[in-house]
């Protein structure tokens, strides 16, 4: 099919195009400068303006103006403001269901209901009629309607075992034992317990989340500190101090013996010979 020739009455419209985006826009100061026209077709063509309108940058006003065959008087048949090659435009639309993500639901907030989820599956032989299921499950006690499914089941392993509290975080390559071999690690119940726990020592940073058997920290109930040297100098050898006791004036030492108290003079040896 043959490109459409330009249309020389269309191409001239562009006073009646500027008028047209004018009072769309509602001001005349918002429609910019003419960056051109566009032929859309056999007698159509679109003109476009820049704008001047805040948060559109990259917006385009294209007024399209038509004519009929033999017709002389263009007439202006729709405005818009559309985004060119370099519009800042809004992310696209994602429901609400798919955009939530792990760790965004607050207080509060109820997630939807999915029917049919892959990580879930019955917990009883369905019978597939909505009614006497629902019977069943409340009179007969068959207990949970659902459970989780060996996909549901695989997810939560990859994702514990990969995640902060498995063998490759920080806390476990620094940790000198497994959680395996740890007292304050709680089995868990079902096919995972050869894989994961729960750890419920209040000093470890993983106090209350599953971990994995190969996962550690440096509160392991069979670990202990290393006994550091103390930061006081050693005294020099030689130097130690020797103390001596000085012997007191009531008992005499065993190198100098007690003086003796000179005799008692006899009274005989005093009195003169011939008396």
């Amino acid at each position: 099919m043959p490109a459409a020739t330009k249309d020389t009455v269309l191409a001239s419209a562009v006073d009646l195009a500027r008028r047209a985006a004018e009072e769309v826009a509602g001001q005349a100061d918002l429609v910019g400068e003419h960056l051109g026209l566009v032929v859309e077709g056999e007698r159509l063509v679109s003109h476009r303006f820049a704008t001047t309108q805040k948060g559109y940058r990259g917006w385009r006003w294209t007024v399209t103006v038509a004519r009929p065959p033999r017709g002389r008087k263009p007439s202006v048949c729709e405005v818009e403001l559309l985004p060119g090659d370099d519009a800042v435009l809004a992310p696209a639309w994602v429901p609400w269901a798919d955009r939530v993500k792990p760790g965004d639901l607050g207080p509060g907030d109820v997630l939807p209901y999915q029917v049919d989820d892959e990580r879930l599956e019955h917990g009883y032989e369905a019978t597939g009629d909505a009614d006497s299921d629902a019977v069943a499950m409340f009179e007969l006690g068959l207990g949970r309607e659902r459970v989780l499914s060996r996909r549901g089941r695989s997810m939560a392993a990859e994702r514990w075992y990969t995640g902060d509290h498995g063998p490759t975080a920080p806390h476990a390559v620094a940790a000198s034992a497994p959680c395996s071999s740890c007292a304050f690690l709680l089995l868990m119940a079902g096919s995972l317990r050869t894989e994961f726990g729960v750890c419920a020592n209040e000093w470890s940073p993983d106090d209350g989340r599953v971990v994995s058997m190969d996962h550690g920290c440096g509160a392991h109930s069979q670990t202990d500190v290393e006994a550091q040297p103390s930061e006081w100098p050693a005294p020099p050898p030689g130097d130690e101090l020797e103390v001596v006791q000085e012997p007191t004036a009531e008992e005499p030492t065993a190198e100098e013996p007690a003086a003796q108290e000179p005799a008692a003079e006899d009274p005989a040896a005093q009195v003169p010979a011939g008396e």
